[in-house]
């Protein structure tokens, strides 16, 4: 009890050392429990009692000495690519002493204790295996039967049986080579020994602090929550912020973390109007009137219009059934078919031409005569009752005199009309002026009341 009592004392050191150091380093640790059989037939040892290597392996009736009770406790660190070191302690009793001429051969319960060192390797990995994880290990230890101890030189061979992440069964089989040979009956020899038990992980690095290892970290430099693999939630919606398009704010997962504030279907950072309900087709904006316009933009928000007229119906401030858009005459009635404008009549036509053959020019000259600008007046007031007709200004003369002086006369009262209107606010772009001298006489020239009406000017429709 005595050695028990220090192997206790020794394996609780161990373990608390171990457990402390594991709180600054980077790789997982494990502590096994479990219960040891100690063989010393099967060794191919020098002593009578022993048979050849592997001999009766499996005779645990007769050869094996077992402690019924926990016997094996070990602590081990996984180093890296596979390799782990494992420190190890155990207790036994041994009354089964080999066999001898076919006789088993008992001795007195010694006791038996020893602690070992492995360093180990794992197949896992290599064979892309879940739960099954055989390894080979090589070390040394010391081992002590009764009073007397020896080093030892150990191969090991074991297999952990991962029942879950943290948790495996684990069995082993060691081969333990004494360095040293001693003159005494019950010095330890070279023997076997086999053990059975439960392997708890644990341990490892968490940089974050956030209580979640590293190795099961997914985002191990940044404070998270376990339920999130160690990730972060800031706003607290449920979903972490890596995969969280709103990580501050909270939202919901239809929205990949975002909140939607007035309830159309837009999230807030999609939404040009987040507080007020629109439509997902206008970026969550409204539009009142239907128009495809953002009430925001929409210059008649409660009116349907077009957008080339800023959300507003088109107007018809003349009544004449063409809208102001479309009418070249916005201001005085017209007709469809001459795009809004007033039409010229013949009735109106001739109005004109009578009023222009009243207009009278000093003899032989271009120059009109004052008591003609009434008359050019109304003329005036007519052509601006019809802002978008165009006008031409005709001159003739009788056929007295020179042709050719005819036609520079009728050419210039032509063009002294024309200057006299525009100067009065009609636009030069409507009027064109044309003399046609004496070509084109409306009664005969042999008569003085026939010249008299050859002499005048016209001013027609240009159609």
């Amino acid at each position: 009890m005595k050695h028990l009592s220090r192997f206790l004392v020794a394996s609780l050191l161990v373990l608390g050392l171990s457990t402390t150091n594991a709180q600054d380093q980077n790789n997982p640790w494990a502590v096994s429990i479990g219960v040891n059989a100690v063989d010393i037939f099967p060794t191919g040892g020098d002593l009578p009692v022993q048979g050849e290597i592997f001999d009766e392996y499996f005779n645990a009736n007769d050869h094996w000495n077992i402690l019924p009770s926990v016997s094996k406790l070990s602590v081990g660190r996984y180093i890296g690519s596979g390799f782990s070191f494992t420190a190890e302690g155990s207790v036994n009793k041994i009354s089964n002493w080999g066999e001898l001429n076919g006789e088993d051969q008992s001795v007195d319960d010694l006791s038996y204790y020893a602690l070992d060192g492995r360093f180990s390797y794992s197949f896992k990995d290599a064979l892309k295996a879940k739960w099954f994880d055989p390894y080979l290990g090589v070390g040394g230890g010391y081992t002590w039967i009764d009073e007397i101890g020896v080093g030892t030189v150990n191969g090991s061979l074991g297999i952990n049986f991962w029942l879950t992440e943290n948790l495996a069964l684990n069995v082993q089989s060691t081969y333990k080579h004494v360095l040293e040979d001693y003159e005494v009956s019950n010095y330890p020899p070279t023997h076997f020994q086999h053990s059975a038990g439960l392997t708890f992980a644990f341990g490892g690095k968490d940089t974050d602090g956030d209580g979640v290892y590293d190795k099961d970290d997914e985002c191990p430099e940044v404070p998270g929550l376990a339920e999130f693999n160690g990730c972060p939630d800031t706003d607290g919606d449920g979903i972490v912020d890596g995969k969280d398009d709103c990580p501050d704010v909270a939202g919901t997962a239809e929205f990949n973390g975002c909140p939607d504030t007035d309830g159309d279907g837009v999230p807030d950072p999609k939404d040009d109007c987040p507080t007020v309900s629109g439509l997902a087709s206008l970026n969550g904006c409204p539009d009142a009137d239907g128009d495809g316009i953002t009430d925001g933009k929409d210059g008649c928000p409660n009116e349907a219009g077009p957008a080339a007229n800023n959300g507003c119906p088109y107007q018809d401030k003349d009544n004449d059934g063409v809208l102001d858009k479309d009418d070249n005459c916005p201001d005085v009635p017209g007709t469809v078919a001459n795009n809004g404008c007033p039409e010229v009549t013949e009735e109106v036509q001739a109005t004109l031409n009578e009023y222009a053959k009243t207009i009278l020019f000093d003899t032989g000259k271009s120059s009109i005569k004052s008591e003609s600008f009434n008359v050019l007046q109304d003329i005036i007031k007519i052509l601006k009752e019809y802002p978008s007709a165009n006008f031409s200004i005709e001159g003739h003369t009788d056929s007295q005199g020179r042709a050719t002086t005819n036609q520079r006369l009728s050419e210039s009262r032509a063009n002294s009309v024309k200057d006299f209107l525009v100067n009065n606010g009609i636009d030069q772009s409507r009027l064109s002026a044309k003399g046609y001298g004496e070509e084109k006489p409306i009664a005969t020239n042999a008569t003085r009341a026939g010249r008299k009406q050859n002499r005048r000017v016209e001013i027609n429709l240009v159609k």
